[in-house]
This record gives structure tokens, sequence and C-alpha cells, in this order.
């Protein structure tokens, strides 16, 4: 079983899985330098370790979207379901944050920052036949989730 989960992959760059990883993170490195009104995305942490976890999944997930390839992964392919979930996906996370810098702070529009990110790299890994990036997305995921509940939602 790993010796043939070891030949399904090689090391390659893919540079869509860092065009992904960096058009998501646009709005992040707006809301560095322009604070959102009513932005509670500022308040201190009540959980460093989740955050911790968070982030280092959150590097595992983007190395193995940029460098790691299954070997019949081919083109990117436009037409299946997955690509057009990543989009979806991102385009409903910049709707969430147009939201969040129209002074919207509902559990929702949080939820929206939260999940639909990790959804897209979901999305985008498994169009990519990336189970390294799918199970990343999703540890990810619950990291970011646990954290983003007991910060903002409780």
């Amino acid at each position: 079983m790993l010796q043939r989960l070891k030949s399904a992959y090689r090391v390659g760059f893919d540079f869509r899985g860092l065009a992904l990883f960096l058009l998501i993170m646009i709005p992040n490195f707006i809301w560095f330098f322009v604070p959102a009104p009513r932005d509670i995305l500022r308040l201190d942490s009540k959980t460093p370790s989740w955050d911790l976890a968070a982030s280092c999944f959150q590097v595992l997930l983007v190395f193995s979207l940029c460098a790691v390839k299954h070997v019949s992964s081919g083109a990117l392919s436009y037409k299946r379901i997955s690509f057009w979930l990543a989009v979806v996906f991102c385009g409903s996370y910049f709707l969430g944050w147009l939201l969040y810098y129209r002074g919207i702070a509902v559990p929702a529009v949080i939820f929206s920052l939260c999940l639909f990110p990790c959804a897209s790299f979901f999305a985008f890994a498994w169009n990519r036949k990336n189970l390294f990036a799918m199970v990343f997305s999703v540890l990810f995921a619950l990291c970011h989730l646990a954290g983003t509940i007991i910060n903002f939602l409780l």
C-alpha cells in the first residue's frame, strides 16, 4: 500500500497551487494593513495551541499543493466539478471578506472566512488528485474551525 502510494506521487512544482494560495492570501494581506470596521479578527487569541497546529498544517498544505504532484494528474481539468467547486468556494471567500469590510461580522461571515478557503484548497487538491493536500486541507480546516469557534463565536 505504502509503495503504491509512493509510486503515485512525485516532487514537482505546481504553480497553480501556489497561485491559488496567493490568491486566497490577498484579502489577508489587505486586512493586515487596513483594519475593517468591527474588526473582531484582531482580538487576542484564546487558542494559541490550535493556532499553532493550524499554522503547521497550513504550511504542509501549501507545500503539498505546490510541490507534490500525482503522476497521472496531467493538466488542470476545467471540466471536472472539483475545479468549479474550487472557483465557487474561492469566490464565496472573497464575498465573505467584502461583507466583513462592510461591517458585517455575523457568524455566517466569520464561518465563510474560515471554511471557504479550506474548501477551495480541498477541491483544488481533489482536481489534482493530490491526497496529501486533501488530508492537510482537512486538518487545517479542523484546527482553523476550532480556533474560530472558540475565539469568535462562543
